[in-house]
């Protein structure tokens, strides 16, 4: 009987320090092959291969297009990417459409490889904010694969730890130390046989996004019913997706967001469009104060007094649209 030979890995704020805590107990003769996830921005060096490889005895690398899953080697998501496992026991590396704000983001591995290992995958998520890995790890648990989440009160950033706890019946909640031996004693246990875990259409085609093989519009209008709201990326109809008490959005074109990253796309660029009336008001207050000066200069009386007039009640709206961009600020949420 095959072991859990496929271990993935998801983490985003305080995830550097949490990971090399992680792979520091891991054994050089691990069975596993380790996949990992770290929110980065696109222009970043990429260079979290190297920091592993300094806290542990793994070797670890950038992962490549159609690379050979060997055991014992990490394979990290490089910068922009998404990564991603197939069948065939090769990785893939995507710049499918981003999914909860993120490329790289944790969801699409960790769906990838539910499809291609089903029972033999074991999903870890680790510290970080929002909550990229919720769907994942319930696409882990859906195909028999084991969970596992770092206690909330061990991670910097509780949030993707307590989301994951919350919508998904994870196997195990440990200290960040636990991870790692845990992970060990369970790479070394048979995986229960895969056809008792049937694939769902649905993650079939969502991962067929993530590897920029985009399905059909008929496929997509399974997923769900539509919303009332506009994708915050390309401004198409999102769908409503619920997996158990859990519910998310997906467009048509592909983007993909869980409701805490929808929410808090939603209230960057409210507080933008807030700040874009702010400048535009302020603006106007300018001119009108400019052209009052002209004629004050020039020909005086009436009509600059009215001009300053108006300069002052559209500086009250400024100031009143100042004071709503403050309180959603201060309301928002991670």
């Amino acid at each position: 009987m095959p072991g859990k030979e496929i271990v993935v890995i998801g983490t985003s704020t305080g995830g550097i320090d949490a990971l090399k805590v992680l792979v520091g107990g891991l054994p050089r003769d691990l069975r596993a092959s380790v996949l990992i996830v770290l929110h980065i921005a696109p222009y970043g060096l990429g260079i979290l291969p190297e920091i592993l490889e300094r806290a542990g005895p793994l070797p670890a690398s950038n992962a490549r297009d159609w690379e050979e899953l060997r055991p014992g080697h990490i394979y990290v998501a490089p910068p922009d990417y998404h990564l991603l496992v197939d069948r065939s026991g090769y990785t893939r590396v995507t710049q499918g459409p981003r999914e909860n704000r993120f490329r790289p983001a944790v969801d699409p591995l960790f769906r990838s490889a539910a499809l291609a290992y089903g029972p033999r995958v074991i999903g870890v998520v680790l510290t970080g904010w929002l909550d990229d890995g919720t769907a994942g790890l319930h696409a882990i648990k859906e195909r028999g694969g084991t969970t596992v989440v770092q206690h909330p009160e061990d991670a910097l950033a509780p949030s993707m730890p307590l989301n994951a706890l919350k919508h998904v019946e994870v196997d195990y909640c440990v200290s960040l130390s636990e991870i790692a031996p845990l992970l060990v004693r369970l790479t070394e246990t048979p995986a229960a046989e895969e056809g008792e875990f049937p694939v769902p259409e649905r993650m079939e085609t969502e991962v067929k996004i993530a590897m920029e093989n985009k399905p059909s519009m008929s496929e997509i209008l399974k997923w769900g019913d539509p919303s009332l709201y506009a994708c915050p990326e390309c401004h198409g109809t999102l769908l409503q997706l619920v997996e158990g008490n859990h519910l998310r959005f997906r467009c048509h074109t592909g983007h993909a967001y869980s409701t805490e990253s929808l929410m808090a796309d939603m209230t960057e660029k409210t507080e933008e469009s807030l700040w874009g009336s702010i400048r535009s008001l302020e603006e106007h207050v300018l001119l009108l104060r400019h052209l009052a000066g002209h004629l004050g200069e020039h020909e005086g009386g009436a009509e600059a007094e009215a001009l300053l007039q108006k300069a002052r009640e559209l500086q009250e709206s400024s100031n009143l649209v100042r004071q709503a961009a403050m309180n959603h600020k201060n309301q928002s949420g991670d």
